[in-house]
């Protein structure tokens, strides 16, 4: 079976990380794996793992190119003949309804997130089979779209147990890491992530703040880079840091994900805006670090609360304080229980069933 997967580009993110993971998996089954993008740095991690990848725009906006990208497109799909294109995002699916229409080759298209309700974003909705990324993301777009369940199938992004194994870490990197931030003996409370308004920062500098009076020796870490446009941002939250007199490391980004959350106590993700599925929130979990996370979205599907972790209000410091200090009394198996719901491997069979029902 030959697979395209279609998206904006290969850079960075949720989307292109379960790009590369499903392409991976996808040529170990034997199957044939292309993706098409605009390019990123990722494109040599994809053809190092067996894919081909192949240039093209089809991540620019502009109404004025459309035509002629569609052309391309579909010389390179008429030449290709795949059995399943896999549309990622608007713009690509955009580009593939127009240019398969003489082609017919069926589509399957991921819903990541919640986008914007209107005609542009219910091209998602349009493809032979349409994958949710949780029972968030279904409840949306039928809501919205009136999308019919019979095309509808949920699959969970995989975690890579591999990487967040607990047997599998990179004990030096732990050991460096603490000695570097001065985190031995410490209660550390970790956000991981890019650093922006949406990840609602100062509730989780506020909270830690809160709990250092009753734990002096817990510090808050936020691991995530800092892009230009965010620099304001990122300067108000030291300002912040500075006023509530509250012991916040800020140490930029890191790919070494799977070790800060292993060495963190406790991690948290106060989205202001639900996410699509906490990838974050699964990947912790998997290395028995217990997470809190605000009340809405993809990880309502992930968190057992009182068992792995605990929900908090939006914006509420103080609650979120209050569960950070009961996770204290949490114990679980968070790696079986990753295993058996949210594996890379689950989502891989899923998607490759989806993709066999649409050969038929």
């Amino acid at each position: 079976m030959k697979i395209v997967q279609i998206l904006p580009e290969l850079n960075e993110g949720g989307v292109e990380r379960g790009t590369i993971e499903l392409a991976r998996e996808l040529v170990k089954k034997g199957f044939k794996s292309i993706v098409i993008s605009r390019d990123g740095k990722l494109v040599k991690q994809l053809e190092k793992d067996g894919s081909l990848h192949i240039t093209l725009d089809v991540c620019s906006k502009n109404p004025l190119t459309v035509f002629s990208r569609v052309l391309a497109l579909k010389r390179v799909l008429r030449e290709l003949k795949p059995d399943v294109l896999h549309v990622r995002s608007r713009v690509p699916a955009w580009l593939v309804y127009f240019a398969n229409k003489e082609l017919q080759i069926p589509i399957a298209s991921t819903v990541h997130g919640f986008n914007s309700v209107s005609f542009y974003s219910k091209i998602m909705t349009k493809a032979n089979r349409v994958i949710c990324v949780s029972g968030a993301i279904k409840e949306y777009i039928q809501k919205n779209y009136n999308t019919d369940e019979n095309r509808i199938t949920i699959i969970p992004r995989g975690i890579d147990l591999v990487k967040f194994n607990p047997e599998n870490l990179d004990k030096n990197f732990i050991k460096e890491f603490k000695k570097r931030f001065d985190l031995d003996g410490k209660f550390v409370v970790s956000s991981v992530g890019r650093i922006t308004q949406l990840k609602d920062l100062e509730t989780f500098i506020r909270a830690i703040a809160i709990i250092q009076k009753e734990i002096p020796n817990a510090v808050g870490l936020i691991v995530g880079g800092v892009r230009e446009d965010k620099r304001d941002y990122f300067n108000k939250l030291k300002s912040l840091v500075a006023s509530v007199h509250v012991e916040i490391i800020f140490t930029g980004s890191t790919d070494s994900v799977a070790e800060i959350y292993a060495l963190s106590d406790v991690v948290v993700s106060a989205s202001k805006k639900p996410e699509s599925f906490g990838r974050s929130v699964a990947e912790a979990l998997a290395l028995n670090t217990p997470v809190i996370a605000t009340n809405h979205g993809g990880v309502l599907d992930i968190i057992q609360e009182n068992t792995n972790g605990y929900f908090f209000k939006i914006g509420d410091a103080e609650d979120l304080a209050k569960k950070i200090l009961g996770t204290k009394e949490l114990k679980f198996d968070g790696f079986s229980y990753i295993e058996e719901k949210f594996s890379l491997k689950q989502m891989v069979d899923k998607t490759v069933k989806v993709y066999k029902k649409l050969c038929k």
